[in-house]
């Protein structure tokens, strides 16, 4: 960007010259120029276009035609203090560098006060202090006591620069237009000339061309092929000439016109000893139109070089000086045809007044290898200074700026032939060196050039101290300047310092801004405005650096941290209402949003490098910022009345600030601070005070929201399955989904909560899901209505003579309401519900994972404020306090989740015996329970059962998940058991056994346990021979000898009761006399027949008929009764 602004300047300016010499020689336009003396020039080679008011020319243009030089040239010096502007018809239009559409709106507040440049026509308030430095009221002492050269020229205020720039160091401005392109043409000249004196050989063209063409491929090289290259000392130094003609961007022809000039004056001029002026007045004498390709070009040479001169002679600090003499010379100068046309004779008496001044103007003491002599009151040192900064300047490749060229090393060793010219001498180098390199990096972003400017100042600052002779030289080359509207004076070298440190103080006090997207380059920043140190002016208003002690490192370090987070805090409050009204939402929680990226980034890139200079900076930075935000929010909690949304995100945005800048405060916690201590407390906001209360209401109105949407959502359950996949109910996950929004709800509201918040949220959770579960299972009717009631009692007996008229077995209906439950509670609606169950099963481990997880980030917050506010012996307190809430919260979670899966599993368990029971004693009660051993044993056998009991199975399978099968399967497999027995011990009249029958019994008993071990692919065989046997024993009766029962039967008498309750279905005992007394009702033998009769007088078998009627049988509604 600043290589493509500086060409097109370049550009700009030759085409304003061209524009300006054409309008001038027209005489269409321009009737006639009138000269500075006042007298009319037919020519404008004595004209700098530079220098002429285009407004003016224009002027002239429309009111006659007359151009006086003069007055356009002091109105182009009184437009360089005014904006640029278009004249329009409706507004003036002022030009700008940026692009107004990346600024957006302009700025609210009012801008700072704008402190001008000191000039020649607007002086500071302190004019009359700069008039005595310029008169030489206020001299420089030394330690011999005399009075050495005074400050002259115009000073140059140090005012606020833009934060990118680094400022200028105080040089006396130059008091003749010589431009950047003179300067460096100018060095150019006086390095060749300082080469020649010094005994370097310059090849001729033809070396000088073939040097051209290395440079091109110098790029291509590596260091070892240019190291490994053996030219001889004359092609190498010839070499590096030319490269650093294309640095200097220098034509080729100029080059060799001063080559051949330079030759020229050493042979008739140049004396050894010699300085600018002296080699600037040779040129001059010894040039000639031949030399130049063009007029122009001769001109605008001429020109140059009398700006030269006119700079370093008329010096309006030296009394003794012929001005008029001085000017008439120059003036001839400026005259280049009339300058072309003289004699060599005529040359030298116009330039003896010159050669006189230049010989008075002595240079450095004799041991720096400049000159012999002792000081002058002018030695021109601040032209010097900057023809040697446009030299310096070339070890930067012209087309990549932010590199060093292969050569830097050759051309600074070279640059130093000049320095007995320039008034150089090594730290001078050293610190000028260090500027240039700091300047290039500020419009190069080059960070090598960063570390070689570090380098050359610690350098500078690590050089022994100056001789006596030395130091009166340096303390002569006096840099003033304004700073903070008081005017500074120093030496050079202190003025290079200070102009470094106040731009490392100026990008350090907003590194927010400056270094956001470059935080490598922050570490260096601040070495390197920690190495400068620090500069004050004294009460003589000279510049002084202060001792660099830990006291004055600290209050730097803090100023900086302190400064840039209150611009990082302004750019956020920029525009803060627009952006509330642009997202919506309130202008506290974009504010607290904006401070929390500043904390996070003070945390994770600045504090980390500040902690090395500055163990405090965190604690520093996190003061300043809980102080600027807790200015607006105090005023906002003092107001709060309910947790709304509004009040809900401000409160969360201040606690996560708040966390962030607790993070930030322990920074510094983690040692011990070796500077001055700061408060080892930082003050939290009220966020829990504040939040707590109101957050406990939430969880209670959450509770009651929760528990009313899950009373619909089982109401309105049809307990189908959701997919093939999903076979739980709707209801539990809706269920699921309201308490999952409510926990996220919970942990998504960002503010301090502690274990009473928890506990509230894990009973909210309980009594939902218990109170789900709960009504899963409440629609079930109890098991007792399933099983058949018990028959009465009867002994079998054969009857000869058919009865006409037969006992009928006595039927009831069930309640309607139990029979409808009973029909609406299908198999498929059953295992549905079975599912759901271990649908809340599986899903409270994945949300007890989810809370404790969710709990254990909030953790941290806890341990880190209860570490701020404990006494000193705070870690062991904490770590006490640690453990107790972890059992706490532990305990809280194993009684809720716990509590919540054994609800669930009970169900579960409630849920699988009903499927069981109402299969084998409801589903299947006309295929099974009514017709197993109906008549006799042979002709209704349990295979012709089974059929349908694998219906029921494939239907289950379906129906339920892989983990439920098997408790279903073993809850029918036992169910059936239960029928079998009850079809054994309360078959009622119909059924009788015989001993042969028992064979036929037990191969039924076997093939329904091996239907359900499926070949190894069912049940669990010792879970099968578990249940059947109960089951063996029952049949093992049977097979007993009549009397061998019968004497069981008595001796368990006493307690023997025909009473229901005892022979309850799932409730006998194989040796109980209800069951024993039961096996002889069911044995086909006359012996038990007669026992029966004798001792208990029960009816014969034969007088009843308990065949179910269709009606009956239809309609499904009937049970048997006594």
């Amino acid at each position: 960007m600043y290589s493509y602004s500086s060409s097109m300047l370049e550009r700009y300016r030759r085409d304003r010259r061209k524009l300006l010499e054409f309008i001038l020689s027209s005489a269409n336009l321009i009737r006639e120029v009138r000269a500075p003396s006042g007298t009319i020039s037919n020519s404008l080679s004595n004209v700098n276009f530079d220098s002429l008011s285009v407004d003016h020319v224009l002027s002239c243009i429309s009111s006659g035609g007359v151009l006086d030089v003069s007055a356009a040239t002091k109105d182009h010096y009184c437009e360089r203090a005014l904006p640029i502007v278009v004249h329009s018809q409706s507004v003036n239009s002022y030009f700008i560098l940026t692009d107004p559409d990346l600024l957006g709106s302009p700025p609210r507040r009012m801008p700072p006060p704008n402190n001008d440049r000191l000039n020649n026509e607007n002086l500071p308030q302190s004019s009359k202090q700069v008039e005595q430095i310029l008169q030489g009221n206020i001299a420089i002492h030394h330690e011999n006591g005399d009075r050495v050269k005074h400050a002259n020229g115009m000073l140059q205020s140090l005012e606020p620069v833009e934060a990118g720039d680094l400022p200028p160091f105080g040089l006396p401005p130059l008091r003749v237009g010589l431009s950047d392109d003179d300067l460096r043409e100018s060095a150019y000249e006086m390095l060749l000339a300082s080469m020649a004196f010094s005994g370097i050989k310059m090849l001729p063209d033809q070396g000088r061309k073939k040097g051209r063409s290395s440079k091109i491929v110098s790029g291509m090289k590596s260091e070892e092929d240019k190291a490994v290259s053996q030219s001889p000392p004359e092609e190498r130094d010839s070499k590096l000439i030319d490269t650093i003609r294309v640095q200097m961007q220098i034509s080729e022809a100029m080059d060799l016109c001063t080559k051949e000039m330079l030759a020229q004056s050493m042979s008739t001029t140049l004396s050894q000893q010699t300085s600018v002026a002296q080699i600037s007045l040779g040129l001059v004498s010894s040039i000639s139109r031949s030399y130049f390709p063009y007029e122009k070009s001769h001109i605008q040479w001429n020109n140059r070089h009398a700006n030269i001169l006119e700079e370093l002679l008329c010096s309006p600090a030296n009394p003794r000086i012929d001005y008029a003499a001085i000017r008439y010379s120059i003036g001839k100068i400026r005259n280049a045809m009339e300058w072309d046309k003289m004699s060599s004779i005529e040359r030298s008496e116009i330039l003896v007044p010159l050669r006189d001044c230049a010989s008075k103007v002595l240079c450095l003491p004799a041991q720096f290898g400049i000159g012999a002599g002792s000081s002058s009151e002018d030695t021109g040192y601040h032209l010097g200074i900057r023809l040697y900064e446009k030299l310096l300047f070339a070890v930067f490749d012209i087309l990549e700026e932010g590199q060093l060229i292969g050569e830097a090393d050759e051309l600074l060793t070279l640059l130093k032939v000049t320095w007995s010219t320039l008034g150089i001498t090594e730290i001078i180098h050293d610190a000028l060196y260090a500027w240039v390199l700091l300047k290039q990096f500020v419009q190069t972003d080059e960070q090598v050039l960063l570390d070689n400017g570090i380098f050359q100042v610690q350098k500078v600052l690590a050089a022994e101290p100056c001789n006596g002779k030395e130091r009166h030289y340096l303390d002569c080359l006096v840099c003033i300047s304004e700073c903070n509207g008081r005017l500074i004076q120093s030496g050079l070298v202190p003025a290079i310092l200070f102009s470094m440190s106040i731009w490392c103080d100026k990008m350090l006090q907003d590194y927010h801004w400056h270094y956001s997207q470059k935080p490598s380059q922050f570490r260096r920043m601040l070495t390197l405005a920690l190495t400068v140190g620090v500069f004050f002016p004294n009460e003589h208003g000279k510049l002084t650096k202060s001792h660099t002690s830990v006291e004055i490192s600290f209050g730097r370090l803090k100023s900086y941290v302190e400064r840039s987070l209150q611009a990082a805090y302004l750019r956020v409050t920029d525009y803060l209402d627009l952006k509330s009204k642009l997202e919506r939402l309130r202008p506290l929680v974009l504010l607290a949003n904006g401070l929390k990226l500043i904390a996070e980034k003070e945390f994770t890139e600045f504090c980390p490098v500040l902690h090395e200079f500055c163990p405090e900076a965190g604690k520093i930075s996190a003061t300043v910022l809980y102080q600027l935000f807790g200015e607006r929010l105090s005023p906002f909690l003092g107001g709060i009345s309910c947790l709304s949304q509004d009040v809900r995100l401000v409160l969360a945005a201040a606690h996560m600030l708040d966390w962030e800048l607790t993070k930030l405060h322990s920074l510094a916690c983690e040692e011990d601070g070796l500077h001055q201590p700061l408060d080892g407390v930082l003050d939290h906001y009220q966020i829990g005070e504040v939040s707590g209360p109101l957050i406990l209401d939430w969880v209670i109105a959450q509770h009651a929201h929760i528990s009313d949407w899950i009373s619909r959502a089982s109401d309105l359950e049809d307990w189908e399955p959701l997919s093939s996949q999903q076979k739980q109910g709707v209801s539990v996950v809706e269920a699921f989904r309201m308490i999952e929004e409510t926990v996220d709800q919970f942990f998504g509201l960002n503010l301090p909560v502690n274990i009473t918040h928890l506990q509230g949220l894990l009973s909210v959770i309980f009594h939902s899901l218990d109170t789900y579960v709960t009504k899963v299972t409440s629609q079930l009717v109890e098991k007792s209505h399933l099983y058949p009631c018990a028959l009465s009692l009867t002994r079998y007996e054969e009857n000869v003579v058919p009865i006409v008229r037969k006992k009928l077995v006595k039927h009831a209906v069930l309640d309607k309401k139990v029979n409808d439950i009973l029909n609406e509670l299908t198999i498929s609606k059953l295992c549905v519900r079975l599912n759901t169950l271990q649908y809340v099963r599986n899903e409270v481990c994945v949300l007890e994972d989810s809370i404790r997880k969710s709990w254990g980030l909030i953790k941290p917050t806890l341990k880190r404020r209860w570490f701020n506010i404990a006494e000193p012996q705070s870690p062991e307190m904490l770590g006490r306090i640690m453990s107790a809430c972890d059992e706490t919260v532990d305990e809280l979670f194993v009684t809720t989740f716990d509590g919540i899966r054994n609800t669930a599993a009970t169900a579960m368990i409630k849920i699988t015996d009903f499927i069981g029971t109402k299969v084998a004693f409801w589903d299947l009660r006309e295929h099974y329970i009514f017709h197993l051993y109906h008549g006799s044993v042979e002709g209704a056998r349990i295979d012709g059962v089974l059929q349908y009991v694998d219906s029921v199975l494939s239907q289950i399978c379906g129906l339920v998940g892989v983990v439920l099968r098997d408790p279903v399967a073993s809850s029918i497999f036992r169910a059936l058991l239960e029928g079998y027995v009850w079809v054994l011990l309360e078959g009622g009249p119909c059924r009788a056994f015989a001993d042969s029958d028992v064979t036929l019994m037990e191969d039924d008993l076997r093939m329904l346990k091996d239907f359900f071990v499926a070949d190894g692919e069912g049940l669990p065989r010792c879970l099968i021979e578990q249940e059947a046997k109960f089951a063996h024993q029952v049949l093992s009766l049977f097979s007993q000898q009549t009397g061998t029962v019968i004497q069981m039967l008595m001796t368990a008498s006493e307690h023997i009761s025909i009473e229901p309750e005892s022979g309850k279905v799932g409730h006998r005992r194989l040796h109980d006399a209800n069951t024993l007394i039961r096996v002889l009702c069911h044995k086909k033998d006359r012996e038990a027949s007669k026992f029966l009769k004798r001792h208990f007088d029960l009816p014969m078998s034969s007088e009843y008929d308990d065949t179910v009627t269709s009606e009956s049988s239809s309609a499904q509604l009937l049970y048997q009764i006594c």
